[in-house]
């Protein structure tokens, strides 16, 4: 998966630009660890229960170690999705990777955009770009405090593009 760059090519270098990706706490060693801990756990399990005559529960031990490894396989999948936002010459620009690849590419002036950090009960909630009637929830799969971490360093970048003038002069 790979970020496209802006079709047309910044004049200047951006003023802002990060790559957001969803955060995952177990690395693929690990992975192979808990699942390797897992199969033999239930190889071991089985055994017993073969031993003592209850053979059909084989099964429901290989059944266990699948289902845990698709689910596993669906959180990496989730991984895979990112978001690039860059401000650069007046525009903000969202690419959006999903977890399957599909990449959407959003653009807004920077002069007329609102940023909006919703209140959950739980701390900031969704972070909203704003602008003529569009809008655009961003970050969604960060923690709140990444949420509003985000929202103050945008806006700091949006004020100072704003207060830089235009054309270089």
């Amino acid at each position: 998966m790979t970020l496209s760059a802006p079709e047309p090519a910044p004049s200047g270098p951006p003023s802002f630009d990060v790559v957001l990706r969803p955060h995952r706490s177990l690395s693929p060693v690990g992975f192979a660890v808990i699942m390797s801990i897992l199969a033999v756990w239930s190889f071991v399990g089985g055994l017993v229960f073969w031993l003592a005559g209850a053979w059909p529960v084989i099964g429901f031990f290989g059944i266990d170690i699948a289902l845990v490894y698709w689910a596993f396989r669906a959180s990496y999948g989730q991984g895979r999705a990112a978001e690039r936002l860059c401000l650069a010459d007046g525009t903000l620009t969202v690419w959006r990777i999903d977890k399957r690849g599909a990449e959407e590419r959003f653009a807004f002036p920077s002069y007329w955009l609102r940023i909006t950090l919703e209140e959950d009960q739980n701390g900031p909630g969704q972070l909203i770009l704003s602008s003529h009637g569009r809008h655009l929830s961003i970050g969604t799969f960060l923690a709140p405090d990444e949420r509003a971490g985000l929202a103050r360093e945008l806006s700091a970048a949006l004020l100072q593009a704003r207060a830089a003038p235009a054309g270089g002069l």
